[in-house]
């Protein structure tokens, strides 16, 4: 019996899963974190990807908002925002002129305390820092339809605003194939119906997801929508699995984020030696709520084989979901009728029909089994899922489901990883 440790609920969890059955144990790749973060950041910014310095170009007039990604993100604003304040300041901008949005998309808005503990205390007491209040039409401003046709409803302060400086960090993501650059600006600080028609446009080439895909229609979309609201810049990083920074990329909006996508691949792109009946895709470090942890099912779906079983593990001590109450109600549904629910108004939640309709495609290809403790047993099955006391017992009725022969691989960090097959990365 091979023994398996994931981290899980910020400790180790160890399970068993018998020899003959256990394939692989992936995990990111181990990568040497910058040795000092404060002189990259001030490297980056004085040497910045395919633009000028900020003193180049910033006007001491301007009102500059920085967008900056929320608490359920490990990207270190608190250490790259003093010295963006600082060239901004040399520039002749004042603290005064200078507001932090927090791109929330359609998540819960952030506590006084959490936004303070993101940016830094000596910040969050010299400018304005606020939540994007999606939920309140008079913060949203309508500019018309994206390059995709999707309707534009962005925050108002950020529309109004001179000048644009998004933060994040770049990790391979399921809906517009790697995260950062202008997913700041949609979903980070749309209206939900903007965010709905996205992720709904994520849904459309089939039964996988974009995982991985640098160039695709939602990013297309997505830098389109960043455009309109005159974002031109972007401090992003690349992290490793402990949440150490192992690259920073300012600059051009599209420029620095594909040097950080070149990095982001290296870390996060595994590679995989067969096709399993079963991954158990470990949540971490996507632990909140489902809303966040349902990224670790896209690489087990990646990987799996038609008709296997992916184990879901999850603390979710928030549950599915505190803001998208209602999504229990359809979350089981086959992904078809949950698109035509929501086409013919019978579904109003367009961003859960949408995140909805993306965990269907995953069942609609493997079964899944979830261990959460933050989950109740009931909110599991309304999810398409089935209820595990245990990690051990999940794989037991993995294994159960798929034979004493079946082979089961382990995504120790499922929603940050790219799994591709070893004869693509060798080649």
């Amino acid at each position: 019996m091979a023994t398996v440790t994931i981290p899980f609920d910020g400790k180790p969890a160890t399970f068993g899963v018998p020899d003959r059955n256990l394939a692989e144990i992936l995990s990111p790749r181990p990568s040497v974190p910058l040795s000092d973060l404060e002189c990259a950041i001030k490297a980056a910014l004085n040497a910045p990807i395919d633009q000028e310095p900020l003193e180049k170009w910033v006007q001491p007039d301007d009102r500059v908002i920085i967008v900056s990604d929320d608490n359920t993100r490990l990207t270190p604003a608190d250490r790259i925002m003093p010295p963006l304040l600082e060239r901004l300041n040399a520039a002749g901008i004042p603290d005064d002129r200078i507001n932090c949005i927090m791109a929330l998309g359609t998540h819960r808005y952030m506590t006084d305390a959490e936004m303070e503990a993101k940016v830094g205390e000596r910040v969050f007491r010299r400018i304005r820092v606020f939540n994007h209040e999606w939920r309140d039409p008079d913060a949203l401003v309508d500019l018309g339809t994206s390059s995709q046709g999707t309707p534009l409803l962005v925050n108002r302060a950020v529309a109004e605003a001179d000048v644009v400086i998004g933060l994040g960090s770049i990790v391979p993501h399921h809906i517009p194939g790697f995260s950062g650059s202008s997913k700041i600006i949609q979903p980070g600080v749309c209206g939900a119906r903007t965010t709905a028609e996205t992720h709904m446009l994520s849904c459309s080439g089939g039964g996988d997801s974009l995982l991985g895909i640098a160039a695709n229609p939602v990013r297309r979309d997505m830098d389109d929508m960043a455009d309109r609201v005159g974002m031109r810049t972007i401090f992003n990083v690349v992290m490793d699995s402990q949440g150490g920074v192992v690259g920073v990329y300012f600059g051009d909006m599209r420029a620095a984020f594909r040097a950080g996508v070149e990095l982001a691949k290296k870390i996060y792109g595994v590679a995989y030696h067969e096709t399993p009946d079963i991954v158990l895709a470990n949540s971490y470090p996507c632990d909140l709520d489902f809303w966040q942890s349902h990224k670790s099912q896209y690489p087990a779906q990646r990987m799996v084989r038609p008709g296997g079983t992916i184990i879901v593990c999850t603390p979710a001590p928030e549950g599915v979901s505190p803001v998208h109450t209602d999504l229990l109600d359809f979350t089981a549904w086959p992904s078809e009728e949950i698109k035509s629910a929501y086409r013919e108004g019978r579904i109003t939640n367009g961003v859960a029909a949408a995140l909805a309709t993306a965990w269907a495609m995953v069942r609609e290809k493997a079964s899944v089994i979830m261990f959460s403790p933050g989950i109740p047993a009931a909110d599991k099955v309304r999810l398409g899922h089935t209820h595990a006391a245990s990690i051990d017992a999940a794989v037991a009725e993995a294994l159960r489901r798929q034979g004493p022969d079946a082979r089961l691989s382990v995504l120790t960090h499922a929603p940050d990883m790219l799994p591709i097959p070893a004869f693509e990365s060798l080649g």
